[in-house]
């Protein structure tokens, strides 16, 4: 078969305004001029990502990457089913609960979960106190799309009456979270942070709010991603960075990134396909865990890229990432790139064995 190299090393002309108003009738779409202003700048560096593609050549039998297997030559990893929920606190000093509750805002999830399965505090006050500060701080941060009250109220009433009855489900039981709004929750709007969407409603719950469920957790809200996971920009506002006002949250996970550093939530799931748990978490100062891809479910997430979406937690510390992984990766029958490893936390590797590149 024969290779062909297409050149487009010759400079071409910029992309005009205009040029987008031609093309909108084709595809049965109408753009703002505001809206093809913003088009330019992107539309510009994609046509150079092409124009870099078309000099690789590539035969039309070589296949794209359909699975992703982390393994390395000679490596062994262990198997077997992928158990999650056996993850446990590697920390199980009591703390003590202040008598001002908010001051536990900002407290690890390691931290809250002790306090309530020492039974010092309900769920129904924790979720309580967290909508409260959602309420408060999103006309600063606009981080959250739809409160999920209903919801979470009824999650937290479950939540202390199990506990009460001695069925304490494990760290992650009772404890207040928000979603970033890509995830399917039934009963609720996923928006995906754009206007088009702003109303769409999917029945089903993504695998990740189910399993969230399972283990006890509380959703409080549906926080805020950019536009069709872009950026910091939804259809609300700019998500911002509680640190500095000024600046945006990063995205594309800005709100559950804002949520968790200004201490509206237990913690936070986010996504990322190229850079968008990393980066809002560097940015808002808070733990993201952006998983291998494969590991975690994303069945009821909006896709982006088939082969480089991921879903992962953010937290306030290494370890919340760790507990709130362990209850959601592994396979569940509906995203077939999800692989079956075990994952073991805590961890009785040594730091001295690892070698970090």
């Amino acid at each position: 078969m024969t290779e062909q190299i297409i050149d487009s090393s010759n400079a071409r002309p910029p992309i005009a305004v205009e040029a987008l108003t031609a093309t909108e009738s084709l595809i049965g779409l109408e753009f703002t001029e505001a809206e093809r202003t913003l088009m330019l700048e992107s539309l510009s560096e994609h046509r150079k990502s092409y124009d870099k593609l078309r000099t690789i050549a590539l035969a039309n039998h070589v296949p794209p990457a359909f699975a992703f297997d982390p393994r390395l030559p000679g490596m062994t990893l262990p198997t077997g089913h992928a158990q999650p929920g056996s993850a446990r606190l590697t920390d199980t000093t009591t703390p003590i609960l202040p008598a001002n509750l908010e001051e536990v805002a900002f407290w690890p999830l390691t931290k809250l979960a002790r306090l309530i399965e020492t039974r010092q505090v309900t769920s129904m006050a924790l979720t309580e106190m967290y909508l409260a500060r959602l309420k408060h701080f999103d006309p600063i941060l606009h981080c959250v799309v739809t409160l999920t009250e209903d919801l979470a109220l009824v999650q937290a009433r479950r939540a202390d009456a199990e506990i009460a009855d001695g069925k304490y489900r494990g760290p992650l039981h009772g404890i207040p979270w928000g979603a970033k709004d890509l995830l399917a929750t039934r009963n609720y709007p996923t928006t995906f942070g754009a206007a088009p969407y702003k109303d769409q409603q999917i029945e089903l719950d993504a695998t990740v709010v189910e399993r969230l469920e399972a283990a006890g957790a509380v959703l409080v809200a549906k926080l805020s991603l950019g536009e069709l996971a872009m950026d910091d920009e939804w259809f609300g506002g700019l998500t911002r960075n509680p640190w500095n006002l000024e600046n945006g949250s990063s995205g594309s996970s800005a709100g559950s990134a804002s949520a968790t550093a200004a201490g509206l939530v237990g913690f936070s799931v986010g996504t990322e396909t190229l850079g968008s748990i990393v980066s809002p978490s560097t940015r808002c100062r808070v733990s993201g865990l952006r998983p291998t891809f494969g590991r975690v479910s994303r069945q009821g997430a909006m896709a982006l890229s088939w082969t480089m979406d991921k879903i992962g937690p953010i937290c306030r510390s290494v370890e919340d990432c760790a507990l709130v992984f362990d209850a959601i990766y592994g396979p569940d029958g509906n995203d077939p790139t999800v692989t079956d490893y075990p994952f073991a936390w805590p961890s009785e590797q040594k730091l001295s064995d690892l070698r970090v590149g």
